[in-house]
């Protein structure tokens, strides 16, 4: 017969939903990336439904990482302590990477919606934001996540971050270069 889970629980979900979001926000970023460049050409709409779908999946995960801890009877966290930064005495610096990345990328990612009111090229600059606030995930999974020693999460993780930082670097040092006019 295999342990209890039950007494923990709230602690494993808030870890799978946690590493969730990483993926899938590092997925997200990916195909962001990809439809910033040339290579979508023919491809632009079913990237940005891909887009949209990962996106909204990250947020959910987010929310379910950070909401199931309030059920955690070892930590027994306040939802101060899960939503607002410097508040927990847990881990405070991880901790408070994680509350920072996950608010920046709910206010970048749902910021689509109200694009037309903030205005295009104004959303387009604020939403370039987001990649901090993902890489602030990363940080702040590698910094405390229960699993950021393991074997199996770092090529987890470096499978779907690594292509991501790639893409980014790439676009950055594209950018910095002057243009042929």
């Amino acid at each position: 017969m295999g342990t209890d889970p039950t007494p923990h629980l709230f602690w494993i979900t808030s870890r799978a939903a946690g590493t969730a979001a990483l993926v899938t926000s590092s997925l997200a970023v990916c195909v962001g990336l990809l439809m910033a460049t040339r290579f979508k050409k023919g491809r632009g709409p079913d990237l940005r439904v891909t887009h949209e779908v990962l996106s909204l999946s990250t947020l959910v995960a987010l929310a379910v990482h950070g909401l199931t801890l309030l059920g955690d009877k070892f930590m027994h966290p306040s939802f101060a302590d899960i939503a607002v930064p410097f508040a927990s005495s847990y881990e405070t610096f991880w901790t408070s990477t994680g509350i920072l990345a996950g608010w920046g990328l709910a206010i970048l990612g749902l910021s689509y919606y109200a694009r037309k009111q903030i205005g295009s090229q104004r959303w387009r600059t604020a939403h370039r934001f987001t990649a901090v606030a993902w890489l602030f995930g990363i940080v702040h999974s590698l910094g405390e996540g229960t699993d950021a020693g393991q074997t199996w999460f770092l090529v987890m993780i470096g499978i779907v971050t690594i292509p991501a930082l790639l893409m980014l670097a790439t676009r950055q040092r594209f950018r910095a270069l002057p243009r042929r006019v």
